[in-house]
């Protein structure tokens, strides 16, 4: 008995720390989205006005600068342990770029958008183009892991000549597709009510493209929303195929080939490091964790916007009529419950004098 209750107490606690992780990163990403939405449309075009540079006027400047080179590229698709690999990084000193940090960069995300993302869904055809991978590296970051840059080894394999690969992988191909299956059906859903906003409508269109790579279906391109379920035949074959692919390109030396259960010591083995850290290997990005990650990035940058909306017009209100919204409603309601009342007695008066008027008839008719 003392072992069920721990068991559902553990798996009680486990929940609520997914629940709160998801909160606490689409906060941030929340956060994130409404920075980028004020630098757009408030920020910017004042600092234009005012005569003062912005810093896409300084673009070409930045373009200019030797960027570093890209060290570290994690080629395994998602759900293989990507964002657990990306704070494993983290700690070892490289800055990863993982698809939630694509989303915080307006600059990357935008790229992607206007060289892959749109071209593909314009062309009705999912093509893996030519990122500017470039640019991923001026942003400061020195490594990559999960979806989209996992699919483009190929390209940065001889691109970038001293870079290392990592191939994260699960325990086999059925495993993998039970969770990326649950996660496609649990971000969809919430990007599709919220399409209207402009950061939405971009990750829909990421989903279009990455649905029709990894399931090998142009038609996810075009569906309409939500995005047909995934194929679960083409996603295996693709996730398979895909990982055979990686062994024959990237040359032995350079590959590691890794399931995050190891911990860190491959990591570091491969990647030469030798203080390698002794804390708990960083273990994270649930499906529940990243459904209520993507609820929020979506409901709070809206409740912010409401929130300053309403303070504002709360604070004209004020101004107009020298009462606050609560006092005005309050004075309203005890206006119309005392006119209801006032109609209700007049009512019961009205009853009465009816009641006394056929009284008194009655009694005349008897004599």
């Amino acid at each position: 008995m003392t072992t069920v209750h721990e068991s559902t107490t553990s798996s009680f606690l486990a929940a609520t720390s997914e629940v709160l992780s998801g909160i606490a990163t689409g906060s941030t990403h929340g956060y994130w989205y409404a920075k980028n939405l004020c630098n757009k449309w408030l920020f910017k075009p004042f600092q234009r006005l005012a005569g003062f540079s912005t810093n896409d006027d300084d673009k070409s400047a930045e373009s200019t600068c030797s960027p570093k080179e890209l060290q570290v590229v994690g080629v395994g698709y998602g759900r293989t342990g990507t964002y657990s690999l990306t704070l494993a990084l983290d700690e070892l000193g490289y800055k990863t770029l993982h698809t939630q940090h694509m989303y915080e960069t307006p600059e990357i995300l935008d790229m992607w958008n206007r060289e892959i993302f749109t071209p593909s869904i314009e062309s009705g055809n999912a093509d893996l183009g030519h990122p500017d991978f470039d640019l991923i590296a001026t942003k400061g970051f020195t490594a990559t892991a999960d979806l989209p840059m996992s699919l483009y080894f190929e390209q940065l394999v001889d691109r970038y000549p001293d870079c290392k690969f990592i191939l994260t992988t699960r325990q086999s191909s059925e495993v993998w597709f039970r969770s990326w299956d649950m996660l496609t059906k649990t971000i969809t859903q919430p990007t599709r009510y919220f399409r209207w906003m402009s950061h939405a409508d971009t990750i829909n269109r990421y989903y279009r493209w990455l649905f029709s790579r990894i399931n090998e279906e142009n038609s996810y391109l075009s569906a309409p929303l939500p995005l047909p379920d995934q194929n679960k035949e083409r996603a295996i074959a693709s996730y398979e195929k895909h990982n055979r692919r990686v062994r024959e390109v990237i040359p032995e030396d350079r590959l590691l080939e890794y399931n995050v259960k190891q911990g860190y010591e491959p990591l570091c083995d491969f990647l030469e490091i030798a203080d390698c850290p002794t804390t708990p290997f960083p273990k994270t990005n649930s499906a529940r964790s990243v459904q209520v990650q993507t609820i929020s990035a979506m409901v709070i940058p809206l409740a912010l916007v409401s929130f300053v909306l309403f303070y504002g017009f709360a604070n004209a209100f004020h101004r107009q009529t020298g009462q606050t919204i609560v006092q005005w409603t309050n004075s309203k309601w005890t206006a119309l419950v005392e006119k209801q009342s006032k109609r209700t007695m007049e009512k019961r008066e009205e009853s009465k004098r009816k009641r006394k008027n056929n009284n008194g008839g009655g009694k005349t008719k008897k004599q």
